[in-house]
C-alpha cells in the first residue's frame, strides 16, 4: 500500500515511517519545512509539501495514498483549543475524500482514565467537559463515525508516555527537566497514580497493523506498561540525576501536574487479540535505567 503520514517527521512518525518501509508499504510524509522534508527523505519516504492548515494539501495527500496515518498534532499548550479545532478540520478534510473507498484511516488518540478500574478499548474517553482534551476525544468519536461512510477507520490510543531513544519533547523530558532545575525529582500527593507507557517502536508496529488488518472501527490501544506509579518514574530520575525523590505540589509541574495526579491505568487485551500485537521493547523504567533520557 502507499500510506500518506501526516506527522512524518515527528517523534512518532519517525518510527512509523521505517516500520512501515520495512513491511514492504510505500509512504507520502507530510512535511511543513525543510527539514521536515530532509527527515522524510533521508527515511526513504516520499514528501508532500505542507501542513495541517493546508487542506488542499492533505486532500491531495489522501487521494494519492491507499491510506491514511494520521499523527500531526500542534503540541502548543497556550493555544490547544486552536490545535483541535485544526485537528478536527484535517479529520473531516480526509474522510472526506476516503468515503466510500474502503480504503483505512488510523488516527493517534489518547487512552482514557477510567476511576477505580484499568482502562480498556471498551472505555471511552468521556467528552462531556469543556477541556482542550475532551474536544480531541470528540476527534476521535468523529474519525470513528467515518466507519458509516465506507471508511476503515481506527483510532489508535497511545498512553501517557510514549517513550524510547531520540524522546526529547515528551512528558518524561519535561519531568527530568524540572528534576534537574529543582534538584528534586518529585511527585505529586503519595505518588501512587499511575501512567501507562509504550515504547515507541511498538507503537509504530501497531499503526502498521492498524492499516493492514484493524477493521473498521475499531478502538486499539497502544500500550504496554499498564500503570506505573509516579513515584516510580520519580525514583527512578532522582537515580540518574543524583537528587532526592519526594513529594512536590502539582503546582511545581504546571499542566503536567494534573497529569501526576490522575490515576489511569490502560490495557490493550482487545487489540491483542485482534491483531496478535505484542509489544516487546523495554518498559518505560527499564528505558530510564538505560541512561539516554540524561544524555
Amino acid at each position: 500500500m502507499r500510506i500518506f503520514v501526516t506527522g512524518a517527521s515527528g517523534w512518532i512518525g519517525s518510527a512509523v515511517v521505517p516500520e512501515l518501509l520495512g513491511a514492504g508499504h510505500q509512504v507520502l510524509g507530510l512535511a511543513r519545512s525543510d527539514a521536515s522534508a530532509a527527515t522524510v527523505t533521508a527515511a526513504g519516504a516520499d514528501v508532500l509539501r505542507g501542513s495541517l492548515e493546508d487542506l488542499d494539501v492533505l486532500r491531495a495527500g489522501a487521494e494519492q495514498s491507499d491510506g491514511v496515518i494520521h499523527l500531526a498534532f500542534r503540541h502548543d499548550f497556550s493555544r490547544l483549543d486552536a490545535a483541535v479545532a485544526g485537528e478536527a478540520n484535517a479529520i473531516e478534510t480526509i474522510g472526506a475524500v476516503l468515503a466510500g473507498s474502503g480504503r483505512p484511516f488510523a488516527a493517534a488518540s489518547g487512552t482514557p482514565a477510567v476511576g477505580g478500574k484499568v482502562a480498556t478499548e471498551a472505555d471511552e474517553i468521556p467528552t462531556g467537559s469543556r477541556s482542550p482534551m475532551a474536544g480531541r476525544a470528540v476527534n476521535a468519536r468523529t474519525l470513528l463515525g467515518l466507519a458509516d461512510r465506507g471508511v476503515r477507520a481506527v483510532t489508535v490510543g497511545l498512553p501517557r508516555s510514549v517513550h524510547g531513544d531520540g524522546d526529547r519533547r515528551g512528558f518524561v523530558p519535561r519531568l527530568i527537566g524540572i528534576a534537574r532545575e529543582n534538584k528534586v525529582s518529585g511527585y505529586p500527593g503519595d505518588g501512587s497514580s499511575r501512567w501507562p507507557a509504550v515504547h515507541v517502536l511498538d507503537a509504530a508496529v501497531l499503526f502498521r497493523l492498524a492499516v493492514e488488518q484493524a477493521p473498521a472501527g475499531a478502538r486499539l490501544h497502544a500500550v504496554g506498561d499498564e500503570g506505573i506509579p509516579v513515584r516510580d518514574i520519580a525514583a527512578a530520575i532522582g537515580r540518574h540525576l543524583d537528587v532526592p525523590v519526594e513529594p512536590r505540589p502539582a503546582e511545581d509541574y504546571g499542566f503536567l501536574g494534573q497529569l501526576l495526579s490522575i490515576d489511569m491505568p490502560a490495557a490493550a487485551p482487545l487489540t491483542r487479540e485482534l491483531l496478535g500485537w505484542q509489544p516487546v521493547q523495554p518498559g518505560l523504567l527499564a528505558d530510564l535505567d538505560a541512561g539516554h533520557y540524561f544524555r
